[in-house]
């Protein structure tokens, strides 16, 4: 198999990077590299290497990657949904407790007191401005029933809860999944109206941008926590910040630092420490790394964000053609005509699209011609040709 180059635009686990076959090398200047591994790193003005075949984000979202820019200049972009659910879903849960029981004000206290004589007896009569209550017995409404939605909802059972989920995309995985106790909610007002505590489990769109707003707000029971574990563009602050002042909101836990949430009153702002695991950083590594290992070498798609699925196993055939293109009439019999004009068996054929965007993988029997991916990509809306 071919020697390949992975340039990491931020510190990636050694546990994932182990996952390299041989062959493959980490090197410190992007040029060159087929492959970007990355975390947090901002893309949007990044130059990429014309040898740039695939960008892997250890986590789930990609807001920090130019999606349409490597869609057309053929760049596969790569996430890692459900790698981090675990750790998201114990911060989500220590939220709900947080936001219940003061443990962050009964601290504070102690450490003000810390090293007087009589502390424990001041304590006694100080805990009662910290008191709080129990999440058993309450209802938790969940919010996109995905891989964290799903755990957080079944942990919140576990621990005595009554739990309504929202998705009109429930996936069958995750339907497997879920707890048959969880109740369904049939539209988003719905879950509102009886949730003592609405927890957000849902990907940053142009859909979703304010989701939890003023009319959701006005339709979230009187004095309910909200939870947002998700993004911080899921909720619209000014129209939260209304609601906490006035009380309609009692309060608002996030793992989502910015300049309105931490002026906010009556809430509880961490420095998105969603992901912050070494089980997670180190789960998310390993799948970004089998994710782009396997279409570089293979050509398998798994969990794209901007091109399908798609699976021809592994590589056994004298050649291999993937071809990215877009999602246009006419393409597949051009692409077709091209391999029958060269008297050239396909062996196998997959094909699938993506909105505006499509992926071929072919299987040839023997040796293509030299000029084989010039040929190809001179049909109109093909973006990119790889022979493997």
């Amino acid at each position: 198999m071919k020697e390949r180059s992975i340039y990491c635009m931020n510190s990636i686990s050694e546990t994932g990077l182990a996952h390299f076959r041989s062959g493959y090398s980490i090197i410190d200047d992007p040029s060159g590299a087929a492959g970007f591994l990355v975390r947090s790193a901002d893309l949007h003005e990044a130059v990429f290497p014309e040898e740039l075949r695939a960008i892997a984000r250890a986590g789930a979202g990609v807001n920090n990657i130019p999606i349409d820019r490597c869609s057309e200049e053929g760049i596969v972009v790569f996430n890692t949904p459900g790698a981090n659910a675990n750790s998201v879903k114990e911060l989500t849960i220590a939220g709900l407790l947080l936001a219940s029981r003061d443990l962050i004000g009964g601290a504070a206290w102690v450490r003000e007191h810390a090293g007087e004589e009589d502390i424990a007896k001041l304590a006694e009569k100080a805990k009662k401005a910290y008191a709080g209550h129990e999440i058993s017995g309450r209802t938790l409404g969940v919010v996109g029933l995905g891989a964290i939605g799903v755990l957080v909802a079944n942990a919140a059972l576990a621990l005595g809860m009554k739990v309504y989920g929202f998705d009109p995309y429930l996936s069958v995985r995750s339907a497997w999944n879920l707890s048959p106790l969880v109740q369904h909610a049939e539209s988003l007002d719905a879950l509102l109206a009886v949730s003592d505590f609405l927890t957000i489990h849902v990907p940053a769109t142009k859909d979703t941008k304010g989701m939890i707003g003023k009319d959701a707000i006005a339709h979230l029971k009187d004095g309910a926590v909200i939870l947002n574990f998700a993004r911080d563009t899921l909720v619209d602050e000014d129209a939260l910040a209304e609601a906490l002042k006035s009380g309609a909101v009692k309060s608002y836990v996030t793992d989502f630092a910015t300049p309105k949430s931490t002026l906010m009153p009556n809430t509880i702002v961490l420095p998105h420490l969603g992901a912050s695991t070494e089980e997670a950083e180190e789960n998310c590594a390993v799948m970004a790394v089998e994710e782009m290992q396997d279409y570089l070498d293979n050509g398998n798609i798994t969990h794209s964000v901007n091109f399908p699925d798609v699976h021809a196993g592994i590589l056994q055939s004298e050649a291999r053609v993937a071809i990215l293109h877009r999602n246009i009439p006419n393409i597949i019999s051009q692409i077709s005509s091209f391999f029958g004009t060269n008297a050239i068996n396909i062996d196998n054929m997959a094909n699938k699209s993506r909105g505006a965007y499509a992926y071929t993988l072919l299987d040839i029997d023997h040796k293509m011609p030299s000029d084989t991916k010039q040929r190809l990509k001179a049909i109109e809306g093909v973006l990119r040709v790889r022979t493997l």
